[in-house]
């Protein structure tokens, strides 16, 4: 039997501080995440970051929770939904997260016991990052290291330049931007930001979110901004950072954006709220008179016929194409 294994992030259990505490000490324990040495960092992430961030995280949290959990939980549930749908019975689908509940490894045991011997792996990251496809990977591997009877497995490759990624973001923005009461002088495309360090070591994320805006600026016909979100710590991250475009709009005669986060599978907290909230608040404060945050693909027409034509087509040979 096939089974389809998509992932993504993850998500605190509660909109409280113990619930987040308890996943961030998962997700900043990760080595694929923070690169500093253990030694070096445990003791600055239990003795500082857990004792302040998770309060200031869980109000954000509460300003987008929903009543089917967080914003990322629901969405990534009806992506799943959806896809069994679209494929059929005799595929399983199942929906993991890289932290917190719902496993990466607790998911592949369940497509096991279900008797499920070919799994396609499928990170929905489409610019590869070492912090988020690499190490999902890594935890899909080192669940299989600890099986005798192991599963044949394929991974979903990143698709920042696939045809089909870009048509979706095309006719999914598009779609937006003609429904609003406004016409934007500016796009911007924000995408997660990464640690500058991560690049000069190889890492391919920034380019490939530049060629997936290249692509989709031509693909809008129109010029596109690209920044950088969700900086954290003192290091030095990939720029031009999103908060200081936002803030500096205004001055130079931008009165009316909208922002898109193509990066991003579903909406989460760092788009409704990081980008939704605070930075319509920095752009409005800063002189902007009309702001607009665009959906993520999410579970939209676009979105879903997205993923199941990647997915139908990274299962052939397992699957007759139909």
């Amino acid at each position: 039997m096939i089974g389809v294994l998509l992932v993504n992030l993850g998500t605190p259990e509660a909109p409280d501080a113990a619930s987040v505490r308890t996943y961030l000490a998962e997700f900043l324990s990760d080595r694929r995440v923070i690169e500093i040495p253990p030694l070096l960092w445990q003791p600055i992430l239990r003795g500082i970051v857990l004792r302040t961030r998770p309060a200031k995280s869980a109000r954000a949290y509460q300003e987008v929770w929903t009543d089917e959990g967080s914003p990322l939980l629901a969405i990534s549930l009806r992506q799943a939904a959806e896809l069994r749908d679209r494929l059929g019975d005799e595929i399983i689908v199942g929906l993991a997260f890289r932290y917190g509940k719902r496993s990466i490894a607790a998911a592949i045991s369940e497509m096991v016991d279900a008797h499920v011997d070919r799994i396609l792996f499928a990170p929905l990251y489409p610019q590869y990052c070492g912090a988020t496809t690499a190490s999902s990977n890594d935890a899909l591997f080192a669940q299989l290291a600890t099986m005798r009877a192991q599963p044949a497995v394929r991974t979903l490759p990143p698709y920042f330049d696939d045809p089909l990624y870009i048509e979706a973001l095309r006719a999914n923005l598009s779609r937006q931007l003609d429904a609003l009461d406004f016409e934007p002088q500016k796009l911007l495309l924000s995408f997660h930001g990464m640690p500058e360090r991560t690049r000069q070591l190889g890492d391919p994320y920034y380019d490939q979110c530049m060629e997936t805006a290249r692509l989709l600026g031509k693909a809008l016909g129109r010029d596109v901004d690209i920044a950088f979100q969700s900086r954290f710590g003192r290091a030095k991250w990939l720029e031009p950072a999103t908060d200081a475009m936002l803030a500096a709009y205004p001055g130079k005669g931008v009165q009316r954006i909208a922002i898109a986060a193509p990066g991003f599978s579903a909406d989460c907290l760092e788009t409704i709220e990081e980008l939704g909230i605070r930075g319509r608040e920095t752009f409005l404060a800063a002189g902007g008179t009309h702001f607009a945050r665009l959906d993520c693909l999410n579970d939209s027409p676009e979105g879903m016929a997205m993923l199941e034509a990647l997915v139908r087509r990274e299962l052939e040979g397992w699957r007759p194409a139909t």
